[in-house]
């Protein structure tokens, strides 16, 4: 059996997918588990992986039995293991997608998808429950990992949720040096590639339908010494801008090539805007890929803001 996380795995994705596989694992099943990149276990996740379930995405199969892909929204974010969906299916066997991201593409076989689940770590630990499965240290960490990243620390999350997180506690998961290790620990180069990155940020009061937008790049000489994941932080800064609605960062991953984060505070529907890129995610929190010139993808970026989707 497979289990597949999103390329550039975040806490929810790989968390989701170790907490489902380590549950499995334990009841007999021969389980792997892996993302189409990068080569590697992002390192402030290393520690989620306790039994050795990850492996690189060159073992994985072309085609399981039953695949399972967790917080992806579309075959695409498999990257270069989304063959082994139309694989599986041409041999026969079932894809099933667990996800909460509204843009899902319904691209398996069966379907677990909640839009009001906070992260995808909820609706696993849902199926766990439902299954009758125990939940011990190992699991609840890996799920806590989940519903602590994907709810900007617990800021958004329902009155379940914050029971939840409490039952994971009880069972082992120890809050405080969870936060240390995903998201209070950085390499001095953070530092530095953060003021040069917020050096450059730029402030559009009129942008956005008036709502405001702010929005900076990391280009690829920022990223000497930094990993991923500080890369990937830098919007939850830049996103705390007052004047701004809107918050986008932009990120070279190489040349000529970006990826783009979206946040929003509360009214502007920012899924809408990353669709217009053929990205996804959610209202308040998205993301796309584009390529060509910096400017080019921030006029766009621009126009496609020009009359946001305005929420409630």
């Amino acid at each position: 059996m497979t289990l597949l996380a999103h390329v550039n795995p975040d806490a929810d994705a790989l968390g989701s997918a170790l907490a489902l596989g380590l549950a499995l694992r334990r009841r007999g099943a021969d389980v792997r588990v892996s993302f189409g990149m990068p080569n590697e276990v992002p390192e402030t996740l290393r520690g989620l992986d306790v039994h050795g379930l990850v492996v690189p995405a060159a073992a994985v199969p072309a085609v399981s039995g039953l695949l399972v892909a967790v917080d992806t929204g579309s075959k695409s974010r498999l990257g270069q293991l989304a063959d082994r969906v139309n694989a599986t299916v041409e041999a026969g066997g079932s894809v099933l997608v667990i996800d909460h991201h509204a843009s899902n593409t319904y691209y398996g076989t069966h379907h677990v998808v909640d839009e009001t689940a906070e992260a995808t770590a909820v609706l696993v630990i849902r199926l766990l429950d439902e299954l009758g499965w125990p939940l011990d240290a190992d699991l609840a960490r890996c799920v806590y990992a989940g519903l602590v990243t994907d709810t900007s620390s617990f800021r958004r999350a329902s009155p379940d949720t914050h029971r939840l997180a409490a039952r994971l506690v009880e069972a082992g998961a120890d809050p405080t040096v969870m936060a240390r290790d995903l998201l209070d620990t950085h390499p001095f180069a953070f530092l530095q590639m953060l003021a040069s990155v917020l050096d450059r940020a730029v402030l559009e009061p009129g942008a956005a339908g008036g709502h405001g937008l702010v929005h900076t790049a990391v280009r690829l000489d920022d990223l000497i010494g930094v990993r991923l994941e500080e890369v990937e932080s830098v919007v939850d800064i830049v996103r705390t801008t007052a004047e701004a609605e809107v918050a986008a960062v932009l990120k070279e991953t190489s040349s000529g090539h970006w990826t783009g984060s979206l946040r929003a505070v509360g009214a502007v529907d920012v899924r809408a805007v990353a669709e217009q890129f053929g990205g996804g995610g959610h209202r308040l929190a998205a993301g796309f890929s584009a390529d060509g010139e910096l400017e080019d993808i921030l006029t766009k970026l621009r126009e496609a803001l020009r009359e946001p989707v305005l929420l409630g």
